[in-house]
């Protein structure tokens, strides 16, 4: 990008975390696992959780709120909410998000690319700085996603967490600290079974046949999802490199969508860069799908491993497919505060945080093995 050109800069970053921790230790219980499996397997020791009656919204109205505190804005012209798991089906959450933030009648869309919705939130609120439709945006990641996956299935109740992270955009000049540059963005429909949710949508209810519960759960071929996750991020990651000017060893951090442990450390040996490059919180997190990138750099900078200055690319994979990566000189902001706790009162509904019906229903000493244990 032409120094001087205008452009998106990173102004504000804010995160929220459900206040419920499951450690891997009540994994085990559940399921007569191994926590150190568990941990062996995806580098995930613990994940946050939303309480009955959270919901996606909860979480993003929070992120938001320190985001906007962090860039010391009272408003932005626009709100974009990548998320996987809105509130509803219709309407999108951002228009709710945008009021109970108060503020006023802006534009404010949801984004759906499931892991990589956030660098796709940046690209399209980066679109709307360039086209002159906004000054600034509110760029939301938010997932509740441990309410759509199956209570049964550990292999997925291992992995996922739940969370949001959120970015405050101004418009700007290229070449500042916190311009976004080498915006790249793919998808290929062809593979979209690798990662689902089958039931729920037009497709199942066009057939008007009942949906199968399991259909409503989601679903992820993870040997295959291995393979085109390190692939496409290293891919990605390479050409925002590139666009900004930079060789990979000139890349200071890299903040990649916190999918697995292993999955980042493919990643590096790809790239041939030291694995210490890599921002990491997956291990008290998990995978929080959209959240992951932004929430991996709130944590970054509170634990001081990402600094003004430092070259960063963000990268993410998702389903879709979906891939995206973008770059940026990290700019000087506000350290952020611990994770906001969720503003909204509990209600009436399920216990997330309860081990799951087929483990009650054992009793001692059963012998059921984990599924992909």
């Amino acid at each position: 990008m032409t120094p001087g050109a205008p452009a998106a800069v990173v102004a504000g970053i804010g995160a929220c975390l459900p206040a419920v921790v499951v450690p891997n230790e009540e994994l085990v219980a559940w399921w007569e696992a191994d926590a150190e499996w568990i941990r062996a397997r995806t580098g995930i020791e613990r994940r946050h959780v939303v309480s009955p009656g959270e919901a996606t919204g909860d979480l993003a109205v929070a992120a938001g709120r320190r985001a906007l505190a962090s860039a010391g804005l009272g408003g932005v012209d626009a709100v974009v909410v990548a998320t996987g798991t809105p509130d509803q089906l219709s309407p999108a959450v951002a228009p709710q998000v945008a009021v109970r933030l108060g503020l006023g009648p802006v534009a404010a869309f949801d984004v759906g690319a499931v892991c990589t919705g956030f660098l796709y939130a940046l690209g399209a609120a980066a679109g709307l700085l360039a086209a002159g439709t906004a000054r600034s945006a509110l760029v939301i990641g938010a997932d509740a996603f441990t309410t759509v996956l199956d209570p049964d299935d550990l292999t997925t109740r291992a992995v996922f967490g739940d969370g949001a992270g959120a970015v405050v955009l101004r418009a700007g000049t290229a070449g500042e600290p916190g311009a976004l540059a080498g915006v790249r963005l793919g998808s290929d429909g062809a593979r979209h079974r690798l990662i689902e949710i089958p039931g729920g949508g037009s497709r199942q209810r066009a057939t008007g046949q009942p949906v199968k519960e399991s259909d409503l759960y989601f679903r992820m071929q993870g040997r295959a999802v291995f393979s085109q996750a390190v692939t496409r991020m290293a891919a990605t990651a390479r050409d925002s490199a590139a666009d900004a000017g930079w060789a990979p060893g000139d890349v200071d951090r890299w903040v990649l969508h916190q999918a697995n442990a292993r999955i980042l450390a493919a990643v590096a040996r790809e790239l041939r860069v030291p694995a210490e490059r890599f921002v990491s919180n997956i291990a008290t997190v998990g995978n929080t799908v959209a959240a992951s990138v932004p929430l991996a750099l709130a944590d970054g900078m509170a634990g001081g491993h990402l600094r003004p200055g430092h070259r960063v690319v963000l990268a993410a994979f998702g389903g879709g497919l979906t891939w995206g990566s973008a770059a940026t000189v990290w700019p000087d902001l506000p350290t952020p505060p611990p994770p906001a706790v969720p503003e909204t009162t509990p209600v009436e509904g399920p216990d997330l945080t309860e081990p799951p019906a087929a483990v009650r229903r054992r009793s001692g000493g059963g012998t059921d093995q984990p599924r992909g244990r």
